[in-house]
């Protein structure tokens, strides 16, 4: 009987997405054979509003979670905000991740961490994904920090639309199927390799994804689902998942 790996979701404390979505995916993937089950832990950073004060506030409690986690001995940690990464400026993603790596081994694990902010960068430039468009739920301020820590890790982002909504628990609430309708009818596709159809892990978009690739002719992926990507890179497991479009749906590559 395989032991179930243990998974810890650094969150914020409004998030309602990235506790359902990453569980979500990671069961699909042993329903499909994959050799691993699972398990979920949370600790959670106060924030309601995605705003930059908030959002570096909020970053500030990041390593103390990281540790409570520890003390659970999670197999593989997640920081699952990104805008909050981000908003720290181009590459980022590596100091914090790095940051709750000492927090963990302080408290006496050694679980790998990823960031969804990281995750995002990497997974689109390891599928060989050069330019894409993306939907984000943030006020335009936001959403060009995106943007540009996009665009700083190298990849080009031919369009992207924003939401304009800063309550986050109000985001958790976006219906995920109107993101089809704004990839295939407002966003501009034209020269992209890939769809970004939710940046943000709050932003429910998993029932989405396949529809919208139909929709777009172009793989669409998520926050959540680069993030379980990388988890499942990590903790060095098979990486594919059939059902959720062709992002996700890829073996390992090289």
């Amino acid at each position: 009987m395989l032991v179930p790996r243990r998974i810890g979701l650094v969150v914020p404390s409004s998030n309602t997405t990235m506790e359902t979505e990453i569980p979500a995916l990671l069961r699909a993937w042993e329903a499909q054979g994959g050799p691993g089950r699972f398990t979920f832990h949370g600790a959670r950073m106060r924030m309601k509003k995605v705003t930059p004060e908030e959002l570096l506030a909020m970053d500030a409690q990041a390593a103390g979670c990281a540790g409570h986690l520890a003390d659970a001995q999670c197999d593989a940690l997640a920081y699952a905000c990104l805008v909050a990464v981000m908003v720290q400026g181009p590459g980022a993603h590596a100091a914090v991740g790095e940051r709750l790596r000492a927090a963990t081994r302080e408290a006496g694990c050694e679980a790998p961490v990823v960031t969804s902010a990281g995750a995002i960068v990497e997974e689109v430039k390891a599928a060989g994904y050069r330019r894409v468009s993306l939907i984000a739920p943030y006020v335009p301020e936001l959403t060009r920090v995106v943007r540009a820590y996009i665009e700083g890790a190298g990849v080009e982002v031919v369009d992207a639309i924003s939401l304009s909504v800063s309550d986050n628990c109000a985001v958790g609430r976006l219906p995920p199927m109107d993101l089809v309708g704004l990839a295939r009818d407002r966003l501009q596709v034209k020269g992209a390799d890939a769809v970004v159809l939710s940046s943000c892990v709050q932003m429910p978009s998993l029932e989405a994804l396949a529809p919208a690739e139909q929709a777009t002719g172009l793989p669409c992926l998520s926050a959540a689902a680069a993030t379980t990507r990388s988890l499942l890179r990590a903790l060095k497991l098979p990486l594919r998942l059939s059902g959720y479009g062709s992002f996700l749906d890829r073996p390992e590559e090289g």
